[in-house]
């Protein structure tokens, strides 16, 4: 089994105390599924994001291009991506790229 970290752009970030809920749900209902698989159920990440450049230059980053991210242990790449089929970010607009961690 290897890792994959599963990143995370864009989706909708619920508004109301109902849509928080139902998204909360929604993320509770994956892990589940996903169950041994997940290694770090990880985290979302904060709008504001700052890039270096090889020249040591520091700039705000211009837009969100992660969202977030989640852990998981699969046989191979084919396999991960389709376990973030079901990633909830999907359902909000989103979408996941998944790549392969090395050790």
């Amino acid at each position: 089994m290897s890792d994959f970290v599963l990143l995370y752009s864009g989706g909708n970030m619920p508004e109301s105390d109902e849509e928080k809920a139902r998204v909360m749900k929604a993320w509770d209902g994956w892990y589940t599924e996903l169950g041994g698989a997940i290694k770090d159920g990880g985290n979302p990440f904060a709008p504001q994001a700052k890039t270096i450049g090889a020249d040591g230059n520091v700039s705000d980053a211009s837009a969100p291009l992660f969202t977030g991210y989640t852990i998981v242990q699969a046989d191979s790449l084919q396999a991960a991506t389709g376990l973030a089929k079901g990633s909830p970010v999907l359902q909000g607009g989103g979408s996941v790229t998944v790549y392969e961690a090395f050790e």
